[in-house]
């Protein structure tokens, strides 16, 4: 029997394609999950600095972009960026707790996130409350990187 027979070569061909791709697709896994952390956090960056540009620019740019909250949806872009006009003008600041982030990498250009964030809010002249939802946001990568195709927070925070 020869250690170097067609069968033998072509099994651990076989073998090698499979462990090279599986490495390189958890390699790819991985990167997708920090670059929608990182893009994530810098969304939450904006929403604290109420930098409307910034926020606008994170946004999918489609009227089917929706932000579901206090019992209201806002769709497209621009009604986000109009919601949020309003809320900045009293206090509006986001702290998420990252130890909690979990993304699902749906493919290699949908994610959906789950992350608890206690917001800490209130219209002007009135006394700020914290509240803490369960935020849920698909995102979707395009050809200039990540945007937030939905925004959808949950009362129940109790994710493990």
């Amino acid at each position: 029997m020869k250690f170097f027979s067609t069968p033998r070569l072509a099994t651990c061909a076989l073998l090698l394609g499979a462990l090279i791709t599986l490495s390189t697709s958890s390699a790819f896994a991985a990167s997708n999950e920090d670059e929608v952390r990182g893009f994530f956090s810098d969304f939450v960056k904006a929403q604290n600095a109420h930098d409307l540009k910034q926020i606008r620019s994170m946004l999918w740019d489609s009227p089917q972009m929706l932000w579901y909250a206090r019992g209201g949806a806002s769709w497209g872009p621009d009604a986000v960026v109009e919601r949020l006009k309003d809320y900045y003008q009293g206090v509006w600041q986001l702290d998420p707790d990252m130890s909690k982030f979990r993304t699902t990498q749906l493919n290699d250009t949908v994610a959906q996130i789950l992350v608890p964030v206690t917001f800490t809010r209130s219209h002007a002249g009135e006394a700020p409350q914290k509240n803490t939802f369960l935020i849920s946001q698909t995102l979707l990568r395009g050809a200039d990187g990540w945007r937030v195709a939905t925004i959808m927070p949950v009362a129940d925070t109790n994710f493990k």
